[in-house]
């Protein structure tokens, strides 16, 4: 086995050249006055509804787009005013649900630039009927743009006739947005952010709110009657809603007496936060267990309320003492555990401001298992409150967190889609497998806002024919459940960071790049994510001999970061090899825009030079490249995952495979493109962690050449050397008593 190596160096950093961009239509497409004059009457009767309104000074339009439109085909000169762009007043986003995905994005925008919108669109049908006939298609804004053809009318200035002309033929109607199917119980509600704050909205239509039943600027707890108050005076006000209670997913418990283990005490082993039900401090490794009961002392409290939490600790404590066929070789772990939940339901509001509080608390704890998950499917176009917090939370601090991928209820046969919050984009979403390595019966599944790969990767939870080993209050059970699955996860997860000393972006991408092969997958990724993490950490952590894996981390601070000084091996003038790349970082995400979710892309290319010095990329990526390259924003989400923080690029063996040509600059380049959804700059100073990993061909063990042309080239390469990090960790970690 070759070890993993650790390269170090720096990245260059270019800014993104922003030309001129021209407004044109897509080749061979048109846009009729008749489109225009819709556009004219919705907006004309939104600006009467609008006028009859007196809670916002502002108003609520939604645009409904032909399809999933790309940043670059969206509102230009509609619903924007100056150096007010469109784009800094969009509040909500999401996708049709009839047929195949389109936008809907909901602006905020004053009544001035509502007005201002009419009287362009007026303009613009003007010249339209007089100059063109009617329609305007391909060809003539092609002229328009090249001066060919110039505009009788002096109202409108010829830029923003033809970025309204392009907005007409990617939007098809505005409207108000109202949402009919709302909770009927206590809900968490988002409000559509305007410009007066959510409390005085909510008091100008009857509604007081305590600040404890306020979780951010735009989002609440309300009760029942306060709900229909506000779907009755302002249902337009509403962005998202969902219920507060949540039942717990259940996990199969089939008790058992088989004798008493023991433990020795704990010395300096890593620490995993869980936030769980309770836990039993009569289980025979509590002194391994810092336990803190956060439910309400109103809350009576059952033995059952112990079973789940305990059984999850006993796995990341002691797992492989009772489950030695999942021996992972990680060793024990200590754990510090908070009860937030009973054992049949969870209040999400109060859960919320839980975590939050739970991790601030406790800044030394990198790895935090979370296997609650509610009965209720997540929304297909919007993420749950309780995976947005755990999202901003990873963003902003240095934890990451691994949550169960949630469970069928019992006699569920049919898959339906996973519930809050392993829809939580940040975090590791963990389903199960049973020991062939197939969907266990009881799994949902993704994906998350009908485009990111949930769940992550898949290990083994238990199942009929073999379930899991735990310890609970009444002694050993056999259990099967996601829940059982994440916190073999959160061990070697504990394992990469605490003892290896790996950033959490770099532990990550090895973990899902570990459960990845060279042949396609078979199993379908919304049940599987990117496959079954092996067993042992020496597997993840080190590689056959006939590959070459190493990690890069770094920084991105401009439009473009990269590195072209990667010396893979060269043999009679070509490259023996195939490659395989995981690229992980922790984006900034706006819940309050709906579908598009994450604020900041990263678009990576990874592969060899040609002559003009542009990566051929492994998986074909021309999506930053000039010469008129164009790849729809459809294509770009689904072939190159664009907006999903989790890449992962790749050739396949086939046994075929040839050599690849080495150009005459013979090296590699890597190359992460970062594009921003939002005007802020989110994506400034993002951390990220690549996994590379080579494979010859002809089963050649060239690691040392590598080795040796990467120090050469200015590289510091470092060994992953599994015992040599542990004595280090051993070191750190010792007490020293002074006389």
């Amino acid at each position: 086995m070759n070890n993993l190596l650790q390269l170090k160096g720096s990245f260059e950093q270019i800014a993104r050249v922003n030309g001129a961009v021209s407004s044109t239509l897509p080749t061979g497409k048109s846009v009729k006055v008749s489109r225009l004059q819709n556009l004219l009457n919705n907006l004309k009767e939104l600006q009467t509804y609008w006028q009859g309104q007196n809670l916002l000074s502002g108003a609520l339009i939604t645009a409904h787009y032909i399809k999933v439109a790309a940043k670059s085909n969206r509102l230009r000169a509609l619903l924007g005013k100056g150096k007010k762009t469109p784009n800094q007043s969009v509040v909500g986003a999401k996708f049709s649900l009839d047929g195949s995905p389109k936008h809907i994005i909901t602006h905020y925008i004053t009544k001035e630039i509502l007005n201002e919108s009419i009287i362009l669109l007026t303009h613009s049908i003007d010249i339209v009927n007089q100059k063109f006939n009617g329609e305007i298609d391909y060809n003539i804004v092609d002229k328009i743009n090249k001066n060919e053809i110039l505009l009788p009318s002096q109202s409108i200035v010829k830029t923003t006739f033809l970025k309204i002309i392009v907005d007409a033929y990617y939007v098809e109607k505005f409207d108000v947005s109202i949402d009919d199917n709302l909770p009927e119980n206590d809900s968490i509600i988002t409000i559509y952010k305007t410009d007066i704050r959510t409390t005085q909205l909510l008091e100008k239509i009857g509604i007081n709110v305590l600040s404890s039943r306020i979780m951010d600027e735009t989002t609440i707890l309300l009760r029942p009657d306060e709900l229909e108050i506000l779907k009755t005076k302002a249902p337009f006000l509403i962005s998202m809603a969902v219920s507060d209670l949540s039942e717990i997913t259940k996990d199969n418990f089939e008790f058992i007496d088989d004798g008493i283990i023991r433990i020795d005490s704990p010395k300096n082993e890593p620490t995993i936060g869980v936030i769980d039900t309770l836990f039993d401090e009569n289980a025979y490794f509590s002194e391994w267990v810092e336990h803190s009961n956060m439910l309400s002392s109103d809350i009576s409290i059952s033995q059952d309320d112990y079973e789940h939490g305990t059984a999850v600790s006993s796995i990341i404590v002691d797992g492989p003492t009772f489950n030695p066929s999942l021996d992972d070789g990680c060793g024990k772990f200590k754990v510090r555990h908070f009860g937030v939940a009973s054992g049949g339901s969870f209040n999400s509001f109060t859960i919320l401001r839980n975590i939050s509080e739970i991790v601030a608390k406790n800044r030394d704890i990198k790895v935090w298992n979370l296997s609650l998950g509610s009965k209720v499917n997540i929304n297909p176009n919007f993420i749950s409150p309780e995976a947005a917090i755990l999202d901003k939370i990873q963003f902003e601090n240095d934890v990451i967190f691994v949550i169960a991928g949630t469970n069928l209820s019992s006699g569920e046969t049919k898959t339906r889609p996973i519930g809050a919050p392993a829809d939580s984009i940040n975090s590791i979403v963990v389903n199960s497998v049973d020991m062939h390595n197939k969907p266990s019966s009881y799994t949902r599944a993704g994906p998350v806002l009908s485009f990111f790969i949930k769940p992550d990767i898949s290990y083994y939870g238990g199942d009929s024919g073999n379930p899991m080993r735990v310890c609970t209050p009444t002694g050993e059970a056999f259990v099967k459940g996601t829940s059982f699955a994440a916190p073999w996860i959160s061990r070697k997860l504990s394992y990469l960071i605490d003892i290896l000393g790996l950033s959490r972006d770099i532990a990550k991408a090895l973990l899902i790049n570990s459960a990845t092969g060279w042949d396609k997958q078979e199993d379908n990724p919304s049940l599987v994510g990117h496959g079954v993490v092996p067993k042992k950490i020496e597997n993840i952590v080190s590689c056959a001999d006939d590959e070459i894996q190493f990690v890069i981390q770094g920084i991105s601070e401009k439009y473009d970061t990269y590195n072209y000084n990667i010396p893979v091996p060269i043999v009679k003038d070509k490259h023996p090899f195939i490659a395989k790349a995981t690229l992980c970082y922790f984006p900034a995400s706006s819940r309050n825009q709906g579908v598009d979710y994450t604020n900041t892309e990263l678009d990576i290319k990874f592969g060899r030079l040609n002559d003009k010095n542009v990566i051929k990329s492994v998986n074909k990526n021309r999506q930053t490249e000039e010469f008129n390259h164009h790849t729809y924003e459809e294509d770009a989400r689904k072939s190159f995952r664009k907006w999903d923080n989790v890449k992962h690029i790749r050739d396949f063996f086939t046994g075929k495979n040839r050599e690849l040509k080495a150009y005459d600059n013979p090296l590699w380049g890597l190359s992460l493109k970062t594009k921003e959804r939002l005007d802020q700059k989110f994506g400034e100073g993002l951390k990220f962690g690549v996994v590379i990993t080579l494979k010859e061909i002809n089963g050649a063990n060239r690691i040392d050449e590598f080795i040796q042309n990467a120090l050469l080239r200015g590289w510091l390469v470092n060994k992953i050397d599994v015992d040599t990090r542990i004595d280090i960790f051993n070191a750190a970690e010792e007490e020293i008593e002074f006389e």
